[in-house]
Protein backbone atom coordinates (compact mmCIF):
# COMPACT_ATOMS: atom_id res chain seq x y z
CA UNK A 1 0.00 0.00 0.00
CA UNK A 2 0.73 3.78 -0.81
CA UNK A 3 -1.33 5.14 1.67
CA UNK A 4 1.39 7.99 2.83
CA UNK A 5 2.65 8.93 -0.44
CA UNK A 6 3.59 12.81 -0.79
CA UNK A 7 2.75 12.72 3.34
CA UNK A 8 4.93 14.89 5.97
CA UNK A 9 4.73 12.72 9.28
CA UNK A 10 6.21 13.82 12.12
CA UNK A 11 6.88 11.34 15.24
CA UNK A 12 8.25 11.78 18.98
CA UNK A 13 10.84 9.07 20.69
CA UNK A 14 10.77 7.92 16.90
CA UNK A 15 14.01 6.04 17.55
CA UNK A 16 13.33 3.17 19.09
CA UNK A 17 10.49 0.90 20.16
CA UNK A 18 6.81 1.46 18.67
CA UNK A 19 8.18 4.80 17.16
CA UNK A 20 10.83 3.12 15.42
CA UNK A 21 8.20 0.26 14.36
CA UNK A 22 5.73 3.44 13.71
CA UNK A 23 8.28 5.20 11.18
CA UNK A 24 9.23 1.87 9.60
CA UNK A 25 5.23 1.36 8.85
CA UNK A 26 4.83 4.90 7.24
CA UNK A 27 8.05 4.79 5.19
CA UNK A 28 7.05 1.21 3.57
CA UNK A 29 3.85 3.41 2.29
CA UNK A 30 5.96 6.00 0.53
CA UNK A 31 5.75 8.65 3.53
CA UNK A 32 8.13 10.89 4.67
CA UNK A 33 9.03 10.79 7.87
CA UNK A 34 10.62 12.74 10.68
CA UNK A 35 11.72 11.25 13.69
CA UNK A 36 12.45 13.14 17.11
CA UNK A 37 13.98 11.49 19.78
CA UNK A 38 16.78 12.47 22.86
CA UNK A 39 19.05 10.05 21.76
CA UNK A 40 20.66 11.49 19.07
CA UNK A 41 23.29 8.16 18.01
CA UNK A 42 20.43 5.99 17.76
CA UNK A 43 17.98 8.52 15.86
CA UNK A 44 20.69 9.01 13.56
CA UNK A 45 21.37 5.23 12.82
CA UNK A 46 18.04 4.73 12.52
CA UNK A 47 17.94 8.04 9.85
CA UNK A 48 21.70 6.35 8.33
CA UNK A 49 19.97 2.39 7.91
CA UNK A 50 16.04 3.92 6.30
CA UNK A 51 17.85 6.39 3.54
CA UNK A 52 20.13 3.52 2.87
CA UNK A 53 17.04 1.66 2.06
CA UNK A 54 15.83 4.86 0.04
CA UNK A 55 13.16 6.06 2.27
CA UNK A 56 13.42 9.99 2.69
CA UNK A 57 13.66 10.47 6.55
CA UNK A 58 15.39 12.82 8.97
CA UNK A 59 16.34 13.15 12.31
CA UNK A 60 16.08 15.97 14.85
CA UNK A 61 17.57 16.01 18.71
CA UNK A 62 14.30 17.62 20.41
CA UNK A 63 13.14 17.58 23.89
CA UNK A 64 9.01 17.55 23.52
CA UNK A 65 8.35 19.05 27.11
CA UNK A 66 10.73 22.37 26.16
CA UNK A 67 8.09 24.41 23.52
CA UNK A 68 10.98 27.02 22.28
CA UNK A 69 12.49 23.34 20.76
CA UNK A 70 9.52 21.73 20.03
CA UNK A 71 8.35 25.11 17.98
CA UNK A 72 11.68 25.71 16.20
CA UNK A 73 11.48 21.89 15.15
CA UNK A 74 7.89 22.08 13.56
CA UNK A 75 8.55 25.46 12.08
CA UNK A 76 11.88 23.58 10.42
CA UNK A 77 9.72 20.98 8.98
CA UNK A 78 7.65 23.85 7.75
CA UNK A 79 10.06 25.18 6.00
CA UNK A 80 11.84 22.36 4.68
CA UNK A 81 8.73 20.19 3.32
CA UNK A 82 5.89 23.27 3.42
CA UNK A 83 3.42 20.85 5.29
CA UNK A 84 3.05 18.53 8.35
CA UNK A 85 0.58 15.91 7.70
CA UNK A 86 0.43 13.73 10.32
CA UNK A 87 1.91 14.11 14.13
CA UNK A 88 2.50 10.71 16.32
CA UNK A 89 3.27 11.65 20.20
CA UNK A 90 4.46 8.69 20.99
CA UNK A 91 7.69 10.09 22.78
CA UNK A 92 7.42 8.98 26.59
CA UNK A 93 9.17 7.72 29.82
CA UNK A 94 8.47 5.59 33.03
CA UNK A 95 9.22 6.30 36.51
CA UNK A 96 7.86 3.99 38.96
CA UNK A 97 7.27 4.12 42.30
CA UNK A 98 3.88 3.28 44.75
CA UNK A 99 2.03 6.35 45.61
CA UNK A 100 3.78 6.46 49.17
CA UNK A 101 7.27 6.57 47.60
CA UNK A 102 7.22 8.70 44.62
CA UNK A 103 9.02 11.91 45.24
CA UNK A 104 8.12 15.29 42.93
CA UNK A 105 10.74 14.77 40.59
CA UNK A 106 9.64 11.52 39.70
CA UNK A 107 6.15 12.71 39.10
CA UNK A 108 7.08 15.75 37.51
CA UNK A 109 9.39 14.31 34.93
CA UNK A 110 6.87 12.03 34.00
CA UNK A 111 3.64 14.77 33.19
CA UNK A 112 6.73 16.66 31.53
CA UNK A 113 6.86 14.26 29.00
CA UNK A 114 4.50 12.70 28.55
CA UNK A 115 1.51 14.94 29.18
CA UNK A 116 2.76 18.69 28.33
CA UNK A 117 5.12 16.78 25.57
CA UNK A 118 1.76 16.02 24.11
CA UNK A 119 0.37 19.94 24.69
CA UNK A 120 3.26 21.24 23.09
CA UNK A 121 3.57 19.07 20.45
CA UNK A 122 -0.40 18.87 19.25
CA UNK A 123 -0.85 22.92 19.69
CA UNK A 124 2.14 23.71 17.38
CA UNK A 125 1.44 21.77 15.11
CA UNK A 126 -2.71 21.71 15.06
CA UNK A 127 -1.55 25.95 14.07
CA UNK A 128 -0.29 24.99 11.10
CA UNK A 129 -2.61 22.16 10.08
CA UNK A 130 -5.65 24.56 10.69
CA UNK A 131 -4.11 26.72 7.81
CA UNK A 132 -3.46 23.82 5.66
CA UNK A 133 -7.43 22.94 6.31
CA UNK A 134 -6.33 19.32 7.28
CA UNK A 135 -4.06 17.19 9.54
CA UNK A 136 -3.86 14.10 11.80
CA UNK A 137 -3.29 14.40 15.24
CA UNK A 138 -2.17 10.47 17.36
CA UNK A 139 -1.18 10.39 20.45
CA UNK A 140 0.02 7.57 22.86
CA UNK A 141 -1.98 6.51 25.96
CA UNK A 142 -1.81 3.14 27.23
CA UNK A 143 -4.77 0.73 28.69
CA UNK A 144 -3.23 1.40 32.20
CA UNK A 145 -4.97 4.76 31.44
CA UNK A 146 -8.15 3.13 31.76
CA UNK A 147 -7.90 0.79 34.34
CA UNK A 148 -5.01 2.33 36.50
CA UNK A 149 -1.72 0.53 37.39
CA UNK A 150 0.14 -0.41 40.79
CA UNK A 151 3.41 1.64 41.13
CA UNK A 152 2.33 3.90 38.45
CA UNK A 153 0.56 6.93 39.69
CA UNK A 154 2.57 9.50 37.30
CA UNK A 155 2.00 7.35 34.50
CA UNK A 156 -1.31 6.44 34.73
CA UNK A 157 -2.12 10.22 35.53
CA UNK A 158 -0.46 11.24 32.04
CA UNK A 159 -1.89 8.21 30.11
CA UNK A 160 -5.30 9.28 31.21
CA UNK A 161 -4.99 12.73 30.74
CA UNK A 162 -4.33 12.32 26.91
CA UNK A 163 -7.56 10.35 26.64
CA UNK A 164 -9.28 13.52 27.30
CA UNK A 165 -7.21 15.62 25.81
CA UNK A 166 -7.66 14.00 22.51
CA UNK A 167 -11.62 14.16 22.80
CA UNK A 168 -11.01 17.71 23.77
CA UNK A 169 -8.92 18.33 20.61
CA UNK A 170 -11.04 16.41 18.70
CA UNK A 171 -13.93 18.57 19.46
CA UNK A 172 -11.64 21.67 19.04
CA UNK A 173 -10.02 20.76 15.45
CA UNK A 174 -12.77 18.76 14.11
CA UNK A 175 -14.10 21.83 11.91
CA UNK A 176 -10.83 22.60 10.86
CA UNK A 177 -10.23 19.41 8.92
CA UNK A 178 -8.35 17.99 11.81
CA UNK A 179 -9.14 14.42 13.32
CA UNK A 180 -7.35 13.54 16.45
CA UNK A 181 -7.43 10.20 18.13
CA UNK A 182 -5.52 7.75 20.82
CA UNK A 183 -4.15 4.35 20.76
CA UNK A 184 -3.98 2.19 24.01
CA UNK A 185 -1.42 -0.34 23.35
CA UNK A 186 -1.38 -3.06 26.26
CA UNK A 187 1.88 -5.49 26.93
CA UNK A 188 4.02 -4.94 24.27
CA UNK A 189 7.54 -6.59 23.43
CA UNK A 190 10.07 -3.30 22.88
CA UNK A 191 13.52 -3.68 23.58
CA UNK A 192 12.89 -2.45 27.14
CA UNK A 193 10.01 -5.10 27.87
CA UNK A 194 12.40 -8.04 26.74
CA UNK A 195 15.04 -7.06 29.18
CA UNK A 196 12.49 -8.04 32.22
CA UNK A 197 12.50 -11.24 34.29
CA UNK A 198 11.15 -14.23 32.14
CA UNK A 199 8.39 -14.96 34.87
CA UNK A 200 7.12 -11.47 33.95
CA UNK A 201 6.96 -12.10 30.74
CA UNK A 202 5.16 -14.73 31.41
CA UNK A 203 2.77 -13.22 33.86
CA UNK A 204 1.57 -10.34 31.36
CA UNK A 205 0.72 -12.99 28.73
CA UNK A 206 -1.25 -14.68 31.29
CA UNK A 207 -3.13 -11.89 31.37
CA UNK A 208 -3.58 -11.16 27.84
CA UNK A 209 -6.78 -13.42 26.02
CA UNK A 210 -4.53 -13.53 23.28
CA UNK A 211 -2.03 -15.14 24.96
CA UNK A 212 0.96 -13.49 23.45
CA UNK A 213 2.54 -9.82 23.75
CA UNK A 214 1.94 -7.55 21.42
CA UNK A 215 4.37 -6.88 18.69
CA UNK A 216 5.83 -3.09 18.09
CA UNK A 217 4.29 -3.80 14.86
CA UNK A 218 0.90 -4.16 16.16
CA UNK A 219 0.64 -0.65 17.10
CA UNK A 220 2.32 1.07 14.22
CA UNK A 221 -0.10 -0.75 11.93
CA UNK A 222 -3.19 0.58 14.20
CA UNK A 223 -1.63 4.19 13.95
CA UNK A 224 -1.17 3.86 10.17
CA UNK A 225 -4.65 3.21 10.11
CA UNK A 226 -5.89 5.98 11.91
CA UNK A 227 -3.81 8.52 10.21
CA UNK A 228 -5.20 7.01 6.83
CA UNK A 229 -8.58 7.93 4.65
CA UNK A 230 -9.48 4.30 5.86
CA UNK A 231 -10.02 6.34 9.47
CA UNK A 232 -11.78 9.77 7.79
CA UNK A 233 -14.76 9.81 9.91
CA UNK A 234 -13.31 8.57 13.37
CA UNK A 235 -12.09 11.28 15.80
CA UNK A 236 -11.89 11.63 18.91
CA UNK A 237 -11.58 7.64 20.18
CA UNK A 238 -8.59 5.55 22.04
CA UNK A 239 -8.31 2.25 19.95
CA UNK A 240 -7.28 -0.21 22.22
CA UNK A 241 -4.78 -2.69 20.69
CA UNK A 242 -3.91 -4.42 24.10
CA UNK A 243 -5.05 -8.37 22.59
CA UNK A 244 -7.76 -8.03 25.25
CA UNK A 245 -6.30 -7.00 28.05
CA UNK A 246 -8.72 -5.18 29.27
CA UNK A 247 -11.41 -7.26 29.20
CA UNK A 248 -9.11 -9.96 30.32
Amino acid sequence: MNRFSNQIILITGGAAGIGKATATEFLQENGTVIIWDINDEAGNACVNSWTELGYTTVFAKINVADYAEVQKGINDIIEKFGKLDVLVNNAGITMDKSLLKMDSIAWQRVIDINLTGVFNCSQIAAGFMAKQGKGVILNASSVVGLYGNFGQTNYVATKAGVIGMTKTMAKELGRKGIRVNAVAPGFIATEMVAKMPEEVLKGMESKTPLGRLGKPQDIAKAYAFLASEDAAFITGTTLSVDGGVVIG
